[in-house]
C-alpha cells in the first residue's frame, strides 16, 4: 500500500449531495484517486451530510450567517478555517447554494471547482434545465469550472452534451443532466487529483502524464 498522501478534497453542498455520492463512489472503486477529507453544509439537517456520515466521513454543519444567498463576513472565515485546517487541495462544491466571495476565492485559488447544469457560458443561473427549455434549445448539459468571482462565469474544465427531446419536461431533462453530471464531476475531479490539469488565463487543458 502506497504511503504517498493522498490528494484531499474538501465537499461543501447545501441538499441530497448526489453529486458527492457519484465522487465519494468513485473514489472507492479507484476511479478517482483522492480522499474525501471534509463534508461541509450550511443545511443541519441536508440529505449530504447523512451520506456522508454513512460512509464514516467526516461532515459537518457550519452556520451559514444571515443571508439567504452568501455567506456573511463572520461564517465565510469559519468556512475558510475549517477546511484549511482539514488541509483539503481542493474544494469541490456538490450543489452548494451560496455565493463564495473574495475571501474565500482567495484562500483557495484556483482550487474551488463547481459543476453546473448547462453548457456554459449557455444558461448560467438557477434552473439551467428550464432555462433551456423555455429557449427551445437542442442540446444542453453539464459544465464543471473552477470558481471565480462571477456566476457560473469560470474557467471550464470539462463538459458533456445532453440531447433535449422533444417531448422532455424540465423534471426529465434535468434526471438526464444529473446522471451526466455523475459521470463528468468524477472525471474532473480524478484528472485535478493527478495533476493533469492546467489553466492558463481562460483556457483549461488537461495533460495525460
Amino acid at each position: 500500500m502506497s504511503s504517498e498522501p493522498r490528494f484531499r478534497l474538501g465537499v461543501l453542498g447545501s441538499g441530497k449531495g448526489s453529486n458527492f455520492v457519484a465522487i465519494a463512489d468513485a473514489i472507492a472503486t479507484g476511479q478517482v484517486p483522492a480522499q474525501i477529507a471534509l463534508v461541509l453544509s450550511d443545511a443541519p439537517e441536508a440529505g449530504i451530510l447523512a451520506r456522508a456520515r454513512a460512509r464514516n466521513l467526516p461532515a459537518r454543519f457550519l452556520a451559514p450567517g444571515r443571508f439567504r444567498t452568501k455567506l456573511d463576513e463572520e461564517t465565510e472565515p469559519a468556512y475558510v478555517r475549517v477546511l484549511q485546517e482539514a488541509q483539503v487541495d481542493l474544494v469541490v462544491l456538490a450543489g452548494f447554494m451560496r455565493v463564495l466571495k473574495a475571501r474565500f476565492l482567495e484562500a483557495f485559488p484556483r482550487r474551488i471547482i463547481n459543476i453546473h447544469p448547462s453548457l456554459l457560458p449557455a444558461f448560467p443561473g438557477l434552473e439551467a434545465w428550464r432555462q433551456a427549455l423555455d429557449h427551445g434549445a437542442k442540446v444542453t448539459g453539464c459544465t464543471v469550472h473552477f470558481v471565480d468571482a462571477g456566476v457560473d462565469a469560470g474557467p471550464i474544465i470539462g463538459q458533456q452534451a445532453v440531447p433535449v427531446l422533444d417531448d422532455d419536461t424540465p423534471e426529465t431533462l434535468h434526471q438526464r443532466i444529473q446522471a451526466a453530471e455523475h459521470t463528468l464531476y468524477p472525471a474532473c475531479v480524478a484528472a485535478i487529483s493527478r495533476g493533469e490539469v492546467a489553466v492558463q488565463g481562460r483556457r483549461v487543458s488537461w495533460r495525460k502524464h
